[in-house]
């Protein structure tokens, strides 16, 4: 069985390409996809993202910004937005 993904070769264009899959692993992907409100595409996408190896620049800048946060006592999102919306409003400020 063949499915079609799109791949992204950047922000504006999209190629596509088929692939061949045993139709056992085909509903296993699209079940997936299915719980988890994805399309096969962007599955596939995830899967390939995290197969390939990470780039070890992207990974140490990662480590320092997450330590940094730590050491600011960032615990979430929250913590993020907030900060944001305090670093904005003081920019404002004459």
């Amino acid at each position: 069985m063949a499915c079609r993904c799109f791949i992204m070769t950047n922000m504006r264009t999209a190629k596509t390409i088929s692939i061949t899959l045993p139709p056992d692993l085909l509903v296993k992907a699209q079940a997936l996809a299915e719980r988890e409100h994805r399309t096969m595409s962007e599955l596939f996408r995830e899967a390939l993202r995290r197969y390939m190896p990470s780039d070890p620049a992207w990974e140490d800048l990662l480590r320092r910004t997450r330590a940094a946060g730590r050491e600011m006592g960032i615990t979430g999102e929250e913590d993020v937005e907030r900060l944001s919306d305090e670093y904005r409003r003081d920019k404002r400020k004459p």
